[in-house]
């Protein structure tokens, strides 16, 4: 990761695709339980494949209680 985006390290989920401007349509995503597009938009906020494949896993399982 580059020193431009290690302050985003310690951000949530949430927090990283706010500051990135993607907030929007990554709940998009989730709501139609787009997993595809949803990695993509968590690559793009410095998720790992990895990181970014656990966070699916647990939103769409639980998605009501992430408010989708």
């Amino acid at each position: 990761m580059s020193d431009t985006n290690s302050g985003i390290q310690g951000m949530t989920v949430n927090e990283r695709l706010f500051y990135f401007g993607l907030l929007e349509e990554f709940d998009k995503a989730a709501t139609a339980r787009d997993s595809k597009q949803m990695a993509s938009l968590l690559i793009q906020v410095h998720f790992t494949p990895a990181q970014a494949e656990h966070t699916i896993q647990i939103l769409l399982a639980n998605p009501a209680i992430y408010g989708h």
